[in-house]
């Protein structure tokens, strides 16, 4: 995919993430499915960083911790930690099913989203 597809679909998927989050969650279905909404947008926002990082003649990055660090020395995010805690967030859903792990995630989803933020609208820039 283009770098411009994948932001296209990152923006989408961000709009989803921020709808779920407008309201409380009900129940643990509502819960799990913000959890799912932030994951396709991490995935989505390290895979557009390596798409866009490689079209500018960036190497190495091979993984979505590398890409990080790229997109944090580029100037794309401004909270490096941040983003690394969600990269553990994006980890411990994906490597675990623990119940209580994904109320831990759940309650730091608003935290994430305005660096989710943040970085399309700064790579909206470079695109």
């Amino acid at each position: 995919m283009t770098p411009s597809q994948l932001l296209e679909d990152y923006a989408q998927a961000l709009a989803r993430l921020r709808e779920a989050l407008a309201s409380p969650a009900q129940d643990d279905l509502d819960r799990a499915g913000c959890i799912q909404y932030f994951e396709f947008c991490f995935e989505l926002a390290w895979k557009t960083i390596k798409a866009v990082g490689e079209q500018q003649g960036l190497n190495e990055l091979t993984s979505p911790r590398a890409c990080l660090r790229q997109a944090f020395a580029s100037g794309w995010i401004s909270a490096e930690l941040l983003w690394l805690e969600m990269l553990d967030a994006r980890n411990r859903m994906s490597h675990t099913c623990k119940y209580q792990d994904a109320l831990v995630v759940y309650e730091q989803l608003p935290a994430f989203l305005p660096a989710l933020e943040e970085l399309l609208t700064t790579l909206r820039q470079e695109v």
